[in-house]
């Protein structure tokens, strides 16, 4: 509604004033490559209906910017297109992803997202990179000092280059608060996963990962993908596919190898090869991923003690969860609690 005076409209508020939207800005540069775009389009932009009744605060603005807004840029795969905002707008944003630079080996980095990287940061925006996007954020001195990760294949140069950053080539993300950065490609996924997870619960993260059609996460690190072959289909993958959703059934019983493998109607050797090959990390391991985060929604809902927790998604002790937990979340149950229950702020 609007009350005129003289000719200009004047808003008027009515009611509680709208929480201001969480504004996302991504950079978009010649020659890029369109899937970590479109990674970033996909969680922040989308529509998404099936979140409603599960937010809290309001979803994401998305704003795409480059070096000249308006003019077309080439992409790989022989198309255009076109950023509306500028760097100005990428400087003001709440959180600001770089989701690659134009060649990694040649270093070329432009200026003004360098200088519009430390105007955010000084700011107080969240800083965020995917593949070699941490090359901007290294040319622009955020990451002295710093653990951070790229795409495997350009860990050695960053390190090279930037010899005040600590490389960790292993993981598929290094979350500081206020700079993140991830592995190649699809750790974009993982890292924009882990975003919407830090900002709404683990609830709205899960519930975006299912429209996603990905795990809301992954367990292991990239090393995983290292020159490493695909295997083949065979038919006795679907019996790992059976004994995974077996123990998504029994998360909260005691499970074992054995009894995977029993599910898989296959032998422990053959088991234990078959799972790792498919899933990049081993049976157990998994496991606990899953009744890791199978807790998560139980810590938001203050549903029971650590203790009852632990025991209600299949750890041995409280101990034991905390332990896993640390390892997993980078945090503990109960600050994960405290940050993410029911009325956290």
């Amino acid at each position: 509604m609007t009350e005129r005076s003289g000719s200009r409209p004047v808003p008027v508020a009515i009611g509680r004033r709208p929480e201001p939207v969480h504004t996302v800005a991504v950079y978009a540069f010649e020659g890029m490559a369109p899937f970590e775009l479109g990674v970033v389009v996909e969680v922040f932009a989308l529509a998404r209906p099936e979140l409603a009744g599960l937010l809290a605060a309001p979803w994401y603005g998305l704003k795409v910017c480059a070096d000249r807004p308006g003019q077309p840029l080439g992409a790989m795969g022989g198309f255009l297109l076109t950023a509306q905002h500028g760097l100005d707008e990428l400087a003001a944003a709440d959180t600001v992803i770089v989701v690659g630079v134009p060649n990694a080996f040649t270093g070329e980095v432009s200026p003004g997202l360098v200088a519009a990287l430390r105007t955010a940061h000084e700011r107080g925006a969240r800083i965020v990179s995917i593949c070699s996007g941490a090359f901007a954020l290294a040319a622009a001195g955020l990451l002295d000092g710093r653990e951070a990760t790229t795409h495997w294949r350009y860990a050695e140069l960053l390190q090279q280059r930037y010899p005040a950053v600590t490389v960790n080539p292993d993981v598929l993300y290094v979350d500081h608060g206020d700079l993140l950065t991830s592995a190649g490609s699809a750790a974009g996924i993982d890292l924009c996963l882990h975003l919407v997870r830090t900002d709404h619960g683990a609830k709205v993260a899960n519930t975006v990962a299912r429209r996603f059609v990905v795990p809301p996460h992954r367990d292991g690190g990239q090393a995983q993908f290292i020159q490493a072959a695909v295997p083949p289909v065979e038919a006795a993958e679907d019996g790992v596919a059976r004994s995974m959703q077996w123990a998504m059934d029994h998360l909260g019983a005691p499970l074992s190898v054995s009894l995977l493998a029993r599910a898989a109607r296959m032998s422990d050797r053959s088991y234990l090869r078959h799972f790792t090959a498919r899933n990049g990390t081993s049976p157990m391991r998994w496991v606990i991923t899953q009744r890791i985060a199978a807790s998560l929604p139980l810590l938001e809902a203050l549903d029971g003690t650590v203790e009852e927790i632990a025991a209600a998604v299949g750890f041995e002790s409280a101990a034991t969860y905390r332990h896993h937990f640390g390892r997993t979340m980078r945090t503990s149950p109960t600050a994960y609690r405290r940050s993410f229950g029911s009325g956290a702020a």
